[in-house]
């Protein structure tokens, strides 16, 4: 019973260590990214063609997602607003729960599962193929030439796609709510203009997307660049920043809500 806790205790302090050793190395990671920005033609060269694949190439799912995902929010909340009589109220419901939760969130989400994914399968692919150690010899800075581009244009690109999806989202709902349900749009706008704060609302939903984007761009960056040079290796990576921006997203979602209901 004695060696078996022990056992217990060693396996857990070794995967103690194992996390620690990862944080500490992705902070310095993430230190040497910092330290590279755009000095030349070429830099910027390379930022604008990683927004093209990062966010240009993310916007159809966006739009597609944000509209249905308005439509669905206004046939859910005007079921419910009917049975209290305040279904004109569908218009500040749709706002508010769009600007402050489901448009950072959701966005956030599905721009880890395609845009994250395809970064860490690509840094994943050029150390697989020893492309990143090539740089390394000829005296190219891969964190400049390499990583430093997209971790900014993943940076840029998911505040722009979250706004991005929340004017389609809230127009999806109130083409439903208007044409379909028959709410009356004078009200439908009016109230949603009275509900929404430029301050409270917009303000805090660019915050989330900014800190979204920097933690997802860092977690895709940092898997890919560390993986493991097999197949499996770059598989384990892709799906690891997958399921820790997920995660991410969601713990700091609580975090950031509950700071900006306190008013800090």
């Amino acid at each position: 019973m004695t060696e078996f806790l022990v056992h217990q205790v060693q396996r857990f302090g070794r995967a103690g260590i194992r996390i620690c050793s990862r944080l500490g190395e992705s902070g310095l990671f993430l230190m040497h990214v910092l330290l590279r920005y755009p000095k030349h033609f070429r830099s910027v060269y390379l930022w604008t063609r990683e927004m093209y694949m990062v966010g240009v190439l993310s916007l159809i799912v966006m739009v597609v997602s944000g509209a249905f995902i308005g439509m669905v929010l206004s046939l859910q909340g005007h079921h419910i607003l009917v049975k209290f009589a305040a279904e004109q109220q569908l218009g500040q419901l749709i706002a508010l729960s769009v600007i402050r939760e489901l448009g950072p969130v959701v966005t956030a989400l599905l721009f880890a599962g395609r845009a994250g994914s395809a970064l860490s399968a690509e840094l994943g692919l050029m150390r697989a193929t020893k492309q990143i150690e090539s740089m390394e010899m000829m005296a190219v800075d891969p964190y400049a030439q390499v990583v430093a581009p997209r971790f900014l244009a993943g940076l840029i690109s998911l505040p722009l796609l979250t706004f991005i999806f929340d004017v389609v989202a809230i127009y999806g709902g109130g083409w439903i709510g208007i044409h379909w349900l028959g709410v009356d749009p004078g009200a439908f706008w009016l109230n949603m203009q009275d509900a929404v704060s430029f301050r409270t609302d917009v303000v805090n939903c660019v915050i989330k997307s900014v800190v979204f984007g920097f933690v997802i761009t860092w977690i895709a960056v940092y898997q890919g660049f560390y993986s493991q040079p097999t197949a499996s290796g770059i598989s384990h990576s892709t799906t690891r920043t997958v399921v820790y921006s997920s995660l991410a997203v969601l713990g700091l979602d609580f975090v950031l809500t509950t700071m900006m209901l306190q008013g800090w």
